[in-house]
């Protein structure tokens, strides 16, 4: 019987206003590309979101990467404000989800800076029963123990939860412990797939 409902946070409950945020800085397109290649497609960005590097090491790695873009890096990065937005679905969902008598949780890949800086975006999760931030943790999805530790931190059973990510690579990664798993591809969808789940594990 499922129990506990796991989500991502990125592009599930909040998006992830990434391109649209660079963007709104004053990059063209061929810069923003550039930045991102320097920036989040870098081991840097991954040990960021570990914890593992401060802000300042985080910049003078992603410099590293790219230093004819230095002062643009430092620019796109000075502030994180607005590069999570909301959907207007996220407060209901969470709402029909607790009034159904579900237990949830939340496992993602945050930066310590976008956590502080935006959690006007993501505050919700005051209402969650519990939630695994990669920066606190040192580990990030897909890494199976990211999600192990949800499990033992909240004495959960792997075969009562489903987990909801937009990246499939992530989902693959929880449904090797056990846990269900849903690829997100839009609020409707996942509602459909997630009732279905539920109704098959009840047998209906």
């Amino acid at each position: 019987m499922i129990r506990n409902i796991v989500f991502d946070i990125s592009n599930v409950l909040a998006p992830f206003r990434f391109k649209e945020f660079l963007a709104e800085k004053g990059f063209d397109a061929a810069m923003i590309k550039r930045i991102i290649k320097a920036s989040a497609m870098t081991s840097y960005w991954t040990e960021f979101e570990k914890g593992k590097l401060t802000y300042d090491e985080a910049m003078e790695g992603f410099v590293s990467t790219d230093p004819g873009i230095a002062d643009e890096l430092y620019k796109a990065y000075d502030s994180c404000s607005g590069i999570m937005g909301r959907y207007d679905y996220t407060e209901g969902w969470i709402d029909v989800l607790k009034e159904a008598g579900y237990k949830l949780y939340c496992i993602t890949n945050f930066t310590p800076a976008g956590y502080e800086q935006c959690y006007d975006c993501i505050s919700f999760i005051e209402r969650f029963d519990g939630c695994v931030f990669s920066f606190r943790e040192g580990i990030v999805k897909p890494d199976p123990e990211i999600y192990k530790t949800l499990l033992t931190r909240y004495n959960l059973k792997a075969e009562e939860c489903v987990f909801i990510d937009d990246t499939e690579e992530n989902v693959v990664s929880a449904q090797k412990i056990g846990l269900k798993g849903i690829v997100f591809t839009g609020y409707e969808d996942a509602v459909a797939r997630l009732n279905k789940i539920v109704n098959y594990s009840m047998g209906r």
